[in-house]
């Protein structure tokens, strides 16, 4: 059973600074991409930043390049988005999420791709 695990979210203040935690247990096979997520309130789900497992190769969206890093640790499963420079605007329930790598070797950091999401974590910009 593929469990996504999400933590370190919380309250802080703007201009301030969170590390989020994402730890993947379940899946079976070594290639995987994970992506973080974030919904605020009364908006649609969107994406934030992904990264491949094995290469490592990245991806950011354009509201959060400069200010968020993904990275993950291989060895304990995990994936981190450290986000810094916080606005109010990044406040959202952030999820992590796992997808695939076709046969073909691609894959994809977008909604419609993800194939196993984790239940959130609350981050609160607000002073």
């Amino acid at each position: 059973q593929v469990q996504l695990v999400e933590s370190g979210g919380g309250l802080v203040q703007p201009g301030g600074s969170l590390r989020l935690s994402c730890a993947v247990s379940g899946f079976t096979l070594d290639d995987y991409a994970i992506g973080w997520f974030r919904q605020a309130p009364e908006k649609e789900r969107e994406r934030v930043s992904c990264i491949r497992r094995t290469d490592g190769t990245t991806y950011y969206d354009a509201s959060v390049g400069g200010r968020f890093t993904i990275s993950r640790d291989n060895a304990k499963n995990t994936v981190y988005l450290q986000m810094n420079s916080l606005k109010p605007e990044d406040t959202a329930v952030y999820y992590c999420a796992l997808t695939r790598i076709n046969r073909f070797g691609n894959w994809y950091c977008s909604r419609s791709a993800i194939n196993y999401w984790g239940k959130g974590t609350l981050v609160t910009v607000s002073s």
